[in-house]
């Protein structure tokens, strides 16, 4: 796979995981689903799982400006030119087009795994095994997504529905959907047809670039803008100023949902998005109670909860149920498990607040 570059998409700012994740340190760098208690960051562990497959050298990060230096110390295997800083979030189409007119000039043969930065994966070996497959296919002109199989009716997630294999433990697909109603997912999981969308793709770059020229022209146009400016050695400056200009839109809707060859392979490697804390207490180690803990802190009677102390004081929880408790030096967090999506929803009260130092 002397072709193989991987763009990982890490500007999200993580905001289901207040208070620990913050605007200066989002949820991809923390160590969300670290069981073995090393530390490791979401994003150190998706570079990780590369290995074998891409080097450092071929890694690039695209990253909010703001998170340059912590990104940097994460990764530090990673050479700082291979990260993008965006000056502004303009969703993921301009990222993987930027990535792609700056891959390609570095190797006009490049084929890109387009990955996102804080996702888990159980079984990395299986993992490898998949984009070894989606790799094979867009090496021969392919757009393919990796789709997972479902094992809910999850209203969360988009949804990939697998038409005829074309070779390879390939298929080609349907349609991509939406995110669904209830019915509707359950609909989707009788029918054995449709794969959650993991968000991961991959394609030559040069085909993905083909494919935002005919769907995206105005994204079009600013990377050939971008082009020029890397041969004049002001691509950064160019950025700056090019990029509040772009519509953001992503790539999915821009680009994937309307091309043609377009594949998915299908995948059972125990994925996870780490979308909110309850899916942080279902990946964590846990005691008989079903409790997770970090810190020190003392469980009393309680059952299903977890609970994240940073170890400057004790953190005692006292005869409860299926609750996150995430103690840090400036904000305290209680929530229902089942409820921790709305995490979000303190996170914009605290804006509207003017208190943009806690978030």
């Amino acid at each position: 796979m002397e072709h193989l570059w991987a763009v990982v998409m890490a500007g999200g700012s993580g905001t289901r995981f207040w208070p620990s994740s913050r605007a200066a340190k989002p949820k991809q760098l923390l160590p969300l689903a670290d069981r073995e208690g090393t530390g490791e960051t979401l994003l150190a562990a998706t570079v990780r799982r590369l290995a074998g497959m891409v080097p450092p050298e071929r890694v690039v990060v695209v990253l909010a400006e703001r998170l340059v230096e912590a990104t940097a110390a994460a990764l530090p295997e990673v050479p700082r030119e291979n990260l993008l800083a965006e000056p502004i979030g303009r969703n993921t189409a301009p990222c993987v087009g930027w990535a792609c007119a700056w891959v390609r000039r570095r190797d006009p043969d490049a084929v890109v795994a387009v990955l996102a930065a804080d996702h888990h994966i159980a079984d990395e070996e299986g993992y490898r095994a998949v984009i070894a497959k989606a790799v094979g296919a867009a090496e021969r002109g392919e757009l393919v997504t990796i789709g997972i199989r479902p094992t809910r009716p999850e209203t969360g997630y988009g949804y990939v529905e697998v038409g005829d294999a074309i070779g390879g433990g390939v298929h080609r697909v349907v349609r991509f959907v939406e995110k669904p109603t209830r019915e509707r997912a359950e609909e989707f999981l009788a029918t054995k047809k449709f794969l959650w969308n993991s968000g991961s793709f991959f394609f030559r770059a040069d085909r993905m670039l083909d494919e935002i020229r005919k769907s995206l022209p105005q994204l079009a146009d600013t990377l050939d803008a971008l082009d020029e400016a890397a041969k004049a050695g002001n691509e950064t400056e160019r950025v700056r100023a090019l990029y509040p200009e772009i519509r953001g839109i992503s790539i999915d809707h821009g680009v994937m949902e309307k091309a043609d060859g377009v594949a998915v392979v299908p995948g059972d490697f125990g994925w996870s998005d780490v979308g909110s804390w309850q899916t942080a207490w279902e990946l964590a180690g846990k005691d008989d109670a079903g409790n997770a803990a970090r810190g020190e802190v003392v469980l009393v009677d309680a059952k299903g909860c977890l609970v994240l102390g940073d170890g400057r004081r004790v953190v005692a929880v006292v005869g409860v149920e299926d609750l996150v408790v995430v103690d840090t030096p400036d904000a305290v967090l209680v929530v229902p498990r089942e409820q921790s999506q709305r995490v979000r929803d303190v996170v914009e009260a605290l804006q509207k607040r003017g208190r943009t130092d806690v978030v």
